[in-house]
């Protein structure tokens, strides 16, 4: 029998799943990734496939799960996460954070493995309290066209902390704010990589509403060194995990256009609906119980993200037309 510590990580095609596989893999462990490949990328994974300490299944969480022999630890990241995906595919969103974490769960009571899932700052919606703490429920439209995702991961907590509940199961919750930096997919409709691709293209950024909201941006090294501390700690309750440095998209729109050295304009479009008017997290919490907190500063981390960016094919860069993303969104 293997020494190493085995561990599932579901969405392991993504940008954080297989930012994720790489660092366990890093730190000893046999990594079993599983994605059904919706939006995530053979890409981000394929320098890990030759590796003995990791093997693949695609595989839909919400279908089904069977994983043989023993299992240590399962990081459930499986979701579309972009509203470009989640507004495409609202029926998915729903089942992966509903059918998707229960089998999850079922298979970690099975295997008596330790489950940590991958919340978001969207259980807080449009918040009415900033910054936003773990004891705050949230400001949420269940029906909105958010709704799809928000409740899909409120709902997600709470089947998660009743099994622990019931059950007696080793959970770990983490609530993850806007986090960027390579692996990120060029046009999926999030404002960083949706900036660089504008700029990459020679178009004019666009921004929805006045520019006057704002946000928190996590670089992914830091984002998973918090992964990594909460899975092994001894935390059952949900912990913020982003960079609590705000900054209105207004002002990051023209961070993008210094950064890439473009003369783009800034254009600006209606604002969506329901979209979070602040966005800040609280890390007091994750500072005491994990002694963790950003260390890789906004101007480094875009530096690396636009470096990713730009050596991609060009093709790429034109992959999904860009305006399909207001088409959604203003639906």
């Amino acid at each position: 029998m293997s020494a190493r510590k085995k561990i599932l990580i579901t969405g392991s095609a993504g940008f954080l799943g297989s930012h994720l596989c790489d660092r366990f893999i890093n730190e000893g462990f046999h990594v079993i990734g599983m994605d059904n490949l919706i939006t995530g990328r053979m890409a981000n994974i394929e320098h890990l496939l030759p590796k003995e300490e990791f093997e693949f299944y695609r595989q839909d969480v919400s279908k089904f799960i069977h994983i043989p022999g023993e299992l240590h630890y399962i990081l459930h990241f499986a979701s579309p996460a972009s509203p470009i995906d989640y507004l495409k595919i609202p029926i998915q969103t729903l089942k992966v954070g509903s059918l998707g974490v229960h089998h999850c769960l079922g298979l970690a009571k099975e295997k008596k493995a330790r489950i940590l899932i991958a919340s978001t700052s969207e259980v807080y919606g449009d918040p009415e309290v900033h910054p936003q703490t773990e004891s705050y429920w949230g400001h949420v439209n269940p029906v909105g066209p958010r709704g799809v995702y928000d409740e899909a991961k409120r709902f997600q907590e709470a089947m998660t902390m009743a099994y622990h509940t019931y059950h007696g199961l080793e959970i770990r919750i983490a609530r993850i704010f806007n986090t960027y930096g390579p692996r990120m997919r060029l046009n999926d409709g999030r404002a960083l990589p949706a900036f660089i691709g504008q700029a990459l293209r020679g178009e004019d950024l666009t921004v929805f509403g006045d520019g006057s909201q704002t946000r928190s941006f996590c670089y992914v090294d830091d984002l998973v060194e918090g992964i990594y501390r909460l899975l092994l700690s001894d935390y059952s309750q949900p912990v913020n995990l982003g960079n609590p440095e705000e900054i209105t998209i207004l002002d990051f729109a023209n961070e993008i256009v210094k950064l890439t050295n473009t003369e783009q304009r800034i254009t600006f479009k209606d604002l969506p609906q329901d979209d979070p008017r602040q966005r800040r997290p609280d890390i007091s919490l994750a500072q005491e119980v994990l002694g963790w907190k950003p260390i890789v500063g906004r101007e480094e981390g875009l530096s690396k993200t636009y470096d990713y960016f730009k050596a991609l094919p060009e093709t790429e860069w034109y992959q999904m037309d860009h305006k399909q993303f207001d088409q959604f969104i203003t639906k």
